[in-house]
C-alpha cells in the first residue's frame, strides 16, 4: 500500500508540474521561467503545508520530487505541442494528482497537529495552493476561484471524508481510498457534468 501510494505521489508531482510547466510555455517564458512553474503546482501546496505545520520540509529530506518537477518542465519545454495535444488526459491525470494530494496532506496535518479542523485545511492547501501561486505568476485568475470549477471543493470534500473516517474509527487504506474516490468524482463531475457552485450575483 504504501510503495503504491508513494508512487502515485511522485506520478501526482509529474502531472502537476507539467500543468505548470504548459502554463509557462503558453506565456512564452524560458527555460528557467518554465522550471520555477513547473515546481509551483508540484511542491507548492506542501511547502506551504509542512512550512504551517513546523515540520520538515518534504522535498529538503528527498529530492526525488525536485527533479521530477524538473523532468517534466524539460519534456514540457521541447515537446509542449505534443502534450498539448492530450490535454484531456492530462486533465484526468491532475483530478486524481488533486484526489491524492489533498487526501495525503490531511493524513500528514492530522497526525502533526490532532486537529481535524487544521487537517481539512492543510489537505485543501496541500492540493490547491501550488496551482494558485501558478496561475497569479500567470497574472490569471486561480482555478479555484473561476466559475464553473470544481476544483478546491472537490479538495476540500477529499480531506473532509479522510477526517470524518478517522473520527469514527475508519482508518488505513480504506480511508485513503474512500477519501480519494470523494475528491475525484468531485472533480470529475466539474468536468464532465459542469458542477460548479452557486456563484455571487
Amino acid at each position: 500500500m504504501n510503495d503504491l501510494i508513494v508512487f502515485l505521489d511522485l506520478a501526482g508531482v509529474f502531472v502537476f508540474a507539467v500543468s505548470g510547466a504548459l502554463a509557462a510555455v503558453r506565456k512564452s517564458m524560458d527555460m528557467f521561467g518554465v522550471a520555477v512553474l513547473a515546481l509551483m503546482p508540484a511542491i507548492g501546496g506542501g511547502t506551504i503545508r509542512d512550512l504551517t505545520l513546523d515540520q520538515p520540509v518534504f522535498w529538503i529530506d528527498n529530492t526525488l520530487p525536485i527533479w521530477i518537477a524538473l523532468a517534466a518542465a524539460a519534456a514540457s519545454f521541447f515537446f509542449a505541442r505534443f502534450i498539448e495535444s492530450r490535454l484531456r488526459f492530462l486533465t484526468w491525470a491532475d483530478a486524481v494528482g488533486l484526489a491524492l494530494f489533498c487526501v495525503i496532506g490531511a493524513e500528514k496535518a492530522l497526525a502533526a497537529s490532532g486537529s481535524m479542523v487544521v487537517a481539512v485545511i492543510m489537505g485543501v492547501v496541500t492540493g490547491v495552493a501550488g496551482g494558485i501561486i501558478r496561475d497569479v505568476i500567470c497574472n490569471e485568475i486561480p482555478i479555484v476561484m473561476r466559475r464553473g470549477e470544481i476544483y478546491a471543493t472537490a479538495a476540500f470534500i477529499g480531506a473532509g471524508t479522510f477526517c470524518a473516517l478517522n473520527y469514527v474509527g475508519v482508518t488505513g487504506p480504506v480511508a485513503v481510498w474512500v477519501s480519494m474516490a470523494g475528491a475525484f468524482l468531485a472533480r470529475a463531475g466539474g468536468i464532465t457534468r459542469g458542477w460548479s457552485l452557486p456563484t455571487a450575483k
